[in-house]
């Protein structure tokens, strides 16, 4: 395991396109300025929405302008504060951005309330009148919708400016663990030391080295536990920050607050814990394939990720382009190209595990002026490249959303943006088991599918699980402390587990304080593997051949946030409002398990 290198020393090519956002961080504060010089322009048309739909578009034509603006600057700091996050320019021009976001949705604020004092019959009247108003309609059907959890002016304007001061509590676990955080170097066999950061720490637990993996992923996790306390107060925060918003809205719940603001019915979240929580056999026989294949008398979660041959398969970035792109050959040549030239020549990605860097990966969502961005750690091999595939679905997604929608339209919403990053996942892995039948290189590809499985249909269903209850100890009126969260997530893991895993109950237990992304934002990860069943029923659509299956996957993509989720869905041909796709991904999840235990003999 090599040191990971400065930033200042990560070759150009490695590196995203900060250029072509903006020329210079002056550059970018001169446009924060700009930005919130413009908002009295914005705040002129308080009042006068409902005068003429010429107003009404003008003003809406205003507001999509700032905050595509404001989009933009947001991805510049976010990405030069992840790619480095002891930078402190970076972090300057973070909270830059966070504030400046803020003022726009505070100065934006009066949009709703305004628009639901003009009325719904007014509005509708407009649409009938005048063909440049038939674009708001879905605006319009959800605000009214939503009418009964709108406030008035005043208070949506206070909720506008609690962005920022809210969004504090996550941004005080990504610092606490990407820029203060020190680990502990890991050991190997050979008792050597092997340095353990964020951007290393997945590498690691993909090696072959037992010990390496062992005191890395124990390291690791104490260093978490070190600060247990730290970051349960700052959990149960942003905890108590979704039930304010619940109540000032009034819903019954978090989680109906949740799903009801994102259009999504409440049993399809009740229906995938109840439909996981039937499969957890499947996960219990995976675990006892996995210790036999590793040849271990006892599996440890540091075996997780292990890999179950001694064959490697070096994976060089330009070569998993290639891969990526002929296995999503079927979306037709401007979906290749476009995502070829976003990697090796428009710098969409960011790859170099770099000192500084932000652990996981992710991609930005951004105006169609600019190119969406990816930051991983990129180590040359099929983890990596099934990274890589997924990121760039999310990134296709937002470069074909931006293009045909309208900014309020164009941020589809999470449940969604799920999807169109695990299709890619998933034609990049069916072109590969097709093509390349190495029997350890066939084996590589199934481990692949069960990690992405694995986060996907037990880490995220159980951290949904999670959420839920402590939410609902928030809503009651009960504490949340360090040692109750972490008796949670061990009982949850344990029953997962089903006695085929050694559980070690703290460092299992503090799994939620690593998760420093996706437990602060309300009921995010259940979306994930409703994502992956999508995805995977997507997939099967193109590769059965079912007649323009590839164009109505670009079409859904296109549809950004443009009708509700349920609708979008049906445009790529698939009905997600039926349990059968989430019971389908369980079959292939089983069909992939069987397939490791051939080819393992085990």
């Amino acid at each position: 395991m090599t040191t990971p290198l400065p930033r200042a020393k990560v070759k150009k090519n490695q590196t995203w396109n900060a250029e072509s956002v903006f020329a210079s961080s002056e550059a970018f504060d001169a446009e924060v300025k700009s930005i919130l010089e413009s908002l009295d322009a914005i705040k002129k048309y308080q009042g006068h929405l409902g005068e003429s739909p010429y107003t009404f578009i003008e003003a809406m034509n205003a507001i999509d302008a700032l905050s595509q603006r404001a989009t933009k600057v947001r991805v510049y700091a976010s990405m030069s504060s992840a790619v480095n996050t002891a930078d402190q320019v970076g972090a300057a021009m973070n909270s830059k951005a966070m504030s400046a976001l803020a003022q726009v949705g505070a100065a934006t604020a009066f949009l709703d309330p305004e628009l639901l004092t003009v009325g719904e019959n007014k509005l509708r009247q407009w649409i009938k009148d005048n063909p440049r108003m038939k674009l708001y309609e879905h605006y319009f059907n959800d605000l009214f919708r939503k009418q009964t959890h709108v406030r008035n002016a005043e208070v949506e304007e206070l909720l506008g400016m609690l962005r920022d001061p809210f969004s504090s509590t996550s941004n005080t676990a990504t610092m606490l663990a990407n820029a203060d955080f020190k680990f502990k170097p890991a050991h190997n066999s050979k008792e050597k030391k092997v340095n353990l950061t964020q951007s290393t720490f997945d590498a690691i637990l993909n090696g072959s080295d037992r010990k390496a993996r062992q005191t890395a992923w124990k390291n690791y996790n104490d260093q978490y536990l070190e600060y247990k306390n730290t970051l349960a107060n700052n959990l149960a925060t942003s905890i108590k920050q979704n039930v304010f918003n619940m109540k000032v809205r009034n819903f019954n719940s978090s989680l109906e607050a949740t799903l009801f603001n994102g259009d999504v019915p409440m049993e399809m979240f009740h229906n995938l814990l109840a439909i996981f929580k039937k499969n957890l056999p499947l996960w219990h026989r995976y675990w006892k394939i996995r210790r036999k294949a590793l040849g271990v008398k006892t599996l440890h979660p540091y075996d997780v990720w292990a890999p179950l041959t001694t064959k490697k398969h070096v994976v060089p970035f330009e070569k998993a382009v290639d891969w990526i792109c002929e296995g999503l050959a079927q979306m037709g040549d401007e979906y290749v190209s476009v995502m070829r030239k976003g990697c090796l020549e428009d710098r969409w990605v960011d790859w170099s595990p770099n000192a500084g860097k932000r652990q996981g990966a992710f991609s930005t969502r951004v105006p169609k002026d600019t190119h969406p961005f990816i930051l991983m750690s990129y180590t040359d091999d099929v983890g990596s490249m099934s990274t890589l595939s997924h990121e760039l679905g999310h990134s296709m997604h937002a470069y074909y959303a931006s293009r045909a929608q309208p900014m309020f339209y164009y941020l589809y919403p999470s449940i969604v943006a799920e999807t169109a990053s695990n299709f890619n996942q998933a034609m990049t892995r069916a072109h590969l088991l097709n093509t390349k039948t190495d029997k350890y290189f066939q084996i590589a590809l199934l481990e692949e599918a069960m990690d992405n499985f694995h986060r996907y249909f037990f880490i995220m269903p159980t951290l949904a699980r999670f959420e839920l209850e402590t939410h609902q100890r928030i809503e009651k009126g009960q504490a949340l402390t360090s040692d109750t969260m972490i008796e949670l997530m061990a009982d949850l893991f344990s029953e997962g587990f089903g006695g085929e895993m050694n559980l070690d109950r703290e460092r299992v237990g503090i799994t939620w304080g690593t998760f420093t992304t996706h437990l602060y934002i309300d009921y995010y990860s259940f979306q994930y593997a409703i994502g992956i069943s999508a995805a995977n029923a997507i997939a099967k659509r193109i590769l059965d051949g079912t007649p323009n299956a590839a164009q109505d996957h670009i079409n859904f993509l296109k549809a950004g946030s443009s009708k509700p989720p349920m609708e979008v869905y049906k445009i790529a041909g698939v009905d997600m409002t039926s349990t059968k796709p989430i019971e389908d991904a369980f079959s292939v999840l089983e069909e992939y398990i069987e397939q490791l235990g051939v080819l393992t003999n085990k």
